[in-house]
């Protein structure tokens, strides 16, 4: 028997992106739950409402104050102030309460998701693990399942909110004042919104190129660190210095690049914001000289633009996080679409108990096509003997005990137990019945 080297098969293809695929897959996790999740935007939608409610009451009060003789003040303004005090607080419970609600929710998608993985992952062959680093498969599970929660985060606390208060805004703008008001709210999210997104995109790929040169700056520090004696030898520690810094100058200027990014961007909110509060103010204004609007209106339409813009302030971190959040979610839920390489039948059905007789009938097989390993491979074991397979190293011993637990499936041939087939048994059932003593001790970090 010759033993052939097992060629290392290339590794899945990354999936294409489709953040909306994603979120669909996500969805019914968090739909399980459908009674916390409706809860939760209830609560959403009643602090959004007020949120808006804030400064009406607060134009209210500026009206009745700068209108209302002596004694009314006493009553009137009151009630108002309770109102606006009863209503600050009543934001920050319901966005407590959601928060709470919520928190059951997601934690529960991420514990079932990530026990989904796991499992998968034990479903799959020997031949994926092998040829997978397992470090790199513990990142993926680690960062998809982290990402949900910052998915759901920026998601029902940041996105949804603000679109809900976006639609509120806008409705009451529209139903009390001059439609211009609405119109340059609407044009000033767009145009804020197309803005941030550009830039952040443009600013994604500036800093990818410095974290490159950044890594690639410190390879060169360990490379000639890690080779020091060799260093020593040819005496050129100058000369090792001067590479480096090479590489520090070119991560200098890429982080320059970047800051001069970030710059670019805050400027740029910055006069969007500045110019569409302006208009919006120079309108309210000119309609308090005619008499359409009071004083009250002006800081009302002040604490709308105040309370939309706040939150786009840290638009194009949410995008970039967004972004980030379903790539790590999507390759994630691609380690579930890896399709499992030896699966039992439909009709599989479990090995029957008791002593158990082996036969390889005429087993052929190969790693890799081009190189066999066992070819035409024909011996018996009859239940109750000892057999002993003796061979150099590589001849392929190894081999024929994965075979046996169906770590791999033959290429010709059967592998038969007490006269059935492998391939036609329960995996669980099978491998119950075999015991092993592995070459190697293999302990758990974990107690006895």
């Amino acid at each position: 028997m010759r033993r052939a080297p097992a060629a290392a098969l290339p590794g899945p293809e990354p999936t294409e992106r489709h953040d909306w695929q994603t979120l669909k897959r996500l969805i019914p996790y968090l739909w399980a739950y459908k009674g916390r999740v409706l809860f939760a935007l209830a609560c959403l939608i009643a602090a959004k409402g007020a949120n808006v409610s804030v400064p009406l009451i607060f134009k209210q009060l500026i009206d009745r104050l700068t209108v209302t003789p002596d004694q009314a003040f006493i009553v009137v303004p009151a009630a108002l102030l309770l109102a606006y005090g009863v209503l600050r607080f009543s934001t920050s419970l319901l966005t407590e309460l959601r928060e709470l609600v919520f928190a059951r929710v997601t934690q529960q998608a991420v514990r079932e998701i990530s026990l989904q993985v796991f499992r998968h992952l034990h479903a799959l062959s020997l031949r994926f693990h092998l040829e997978r680093q397992t470090g790199g498969l513990t990142r993926d599970i680690e960062r998809g399942t982290r990402s949900i929660n910052s998915l759901i985060s920026f998601t029902l606390y940041s996105i949804l909110p603000t679109l809900i208060e976006i639609g509120l805004v806008v409705g009451i703008l529209l139903a009390k004042y001059d439609p211009v008001f609405a119109l340059i709210t609407l044009s000033t999210l767009a145009i804020y919104i197309v803005f941030t997104v550009r830039v952040t995109n443009w600013r994604t790929a500036l800093r990818r190129q410095a974290n490159e040169l950044d890594s690639a700056a410190n390879v060169r520090a360990v490379d000639s660190l890690i080779n020091f004696e060799t260093v020593k030898y040819f005496n050129n520690e100058e000369w090792e210095a001067r590479r480096y810094d090479e590489q520090l100058q070119k991560w200098t200027a890429a982080q320059l690049r970047n800051q001069y990014s970030l710059s670019a961007l805050n400027v740029g909110q910055a006069v969007i914001i500045s110019v569409a509060v302006t208009a919006m103010m120079w309108q309210a204004a000119a309609r308090v000289a005619t008499g359409e609007m009071t004083i009250g209106d002006i800081v009302l339409v002040n604490a709308f633009m105040i309370q939309l813009y706040i939150p786009l302030n840290f638009l194009g971190v949410i995008y970039r996080e967004l972004r980030q959040a379903l790539t790590d979610i999507e390759r994630m839920f691609g380690l579930m679409h890896t399709q499992r390489e030896i699966a039992d039948a439909p009709d599989a059905r479990a090995l029957p108990a008791g002593p158990a007789s082996v036969r390889f009938e005429n087993v052929s097989f190969a790693y890799d096509a081009k190189r066999p390993i066992l070819f035409d491979v024909d011996f018996d074991i009859p239940a109750g003997s000892t057999v002993a397979v003796v061979g150099h190293s590589g001849s392929g011993k190894s081999t024929l005990a994965r075979l046996l637990y169906r770590f791999y499936d033959v290429q010709q041939g059967a592998i038969r137990v007490n006269g059935h087939d492998l391939r036609a048994l329960r995996q669980n059932s099978l491998r119950a019945a075999i015991a092993i003593v592995p070459q190697d001790t293999v302990l758990f970090n974990d107690t006895i």
